[in-house]
């Protein structure tokens, strides 16, 4: 085994585990420092070293392949992940309509866009969670399974990637249409309420009453949910887990 040999396969080995590192939010994301990255994708790579078998390198153009799809792997997994936080974040953003906050945006670090706060809160809440219940060492043993299932070489996409990207998807709309259902429902009986005092006493000016009303109310509804933000999340946790093996999957 010549020198070029040895550095290949030390390159095809990290780039799983650094594919999952630098897209999976629970280790940090695009807004780790790019030193913590490298040294815990390359820690990874030694730990899980004894259980990988050895693979010949035939080519460069092989040598591109596998590197590709090593990535691809490891991008699918931290995409299960990021679907569960996107889908906190879309009943935060459905919510925080709800209550007009939508104007006041901010850049959320953990993905660098633009969401209301209550978008960041519950996706905050969401990665919190996710590390109380051990999902990010579940998600290390699924690296180190990954190995034995989809083990170092040339392969293709399966058909059943459409159905898995789909049910990631549907995963999403569930998921923040469930947090966000609730207050929903409260600024629909809001809005019913206000238009009966309308009818009741015309001469009250709901434009100026109104607004902090929902306000008041939304924030309340708020607070009563945050303690079932925990179990929602941990509920889809559990089936994203497995839509993320079958994603990975398609990779044979």
């Amino acid at each position: 085994m010549n020198e070029f040999s040895t550095i290949a396969q030390l390159g095809i080995l990290i780039a799983r585990p650094a594919s999952l590192v630098a897209a999976a939010p629970v280790f940090g994301g695009t807004f780790a420092p790019a030193q913590v990255r490298i040294g815990l994708s390359i820690l990874l790579a030694i730990l899980i070293a004894p259980a990988v078998p050895q693979m010949a390198l035939t080519s460069t153009l092989g040598l591109g392949v596998l590197v590709a799809r090593e990535l691809a792997i490891g991008l699918i997994m931290a995409l299960a992940l990021r679907a569960i936080i996107a889908g906190a974040e879309l009943g935060g953003h459905l919510t925080g309509n709800q209550l007009m906050l939508s104007y006041g945006s901010i850049v959320d670090p953990q993905g660098g866009v633009r969401n209301n706060v209550v978008a960041n809160l519950y996706g905050n809440l969401t990665l919190l969670t996710f590390i109380a219940i051990n999902g990010h060492h579940a998600l290390l043993r699924a690296l180190v399974a990954s190995y034995t299932a989809l083990p170092i070489g040339a392969g293709g996409v399966g058909p059943s990637m459409v159905g898995s990207v789909m049910q990631l998807l549907g995963i999403v709309f569930v998921l923040g249409v469930r947090l966000a259902a609730p207050l929903i429902v409260v600024m629909l009986l809001v809005e019913v309420g206000m238009a009966l005092m309308a009818r009741v006493a015309p001469s009250l000016n709901l434009m100026a009453v109104a607004p902090p009303v929902r306000v008041v109310i939304g924030l309340l509804a708020i607070a009563a949910m945050i303690p079932l933000i925990p179990s929602v999340v941990t509920r889809a946790s559990s089936s994203i887990a497995q839509v993320a093996l079958q994603a990975a999957a398609a990779f044979r």
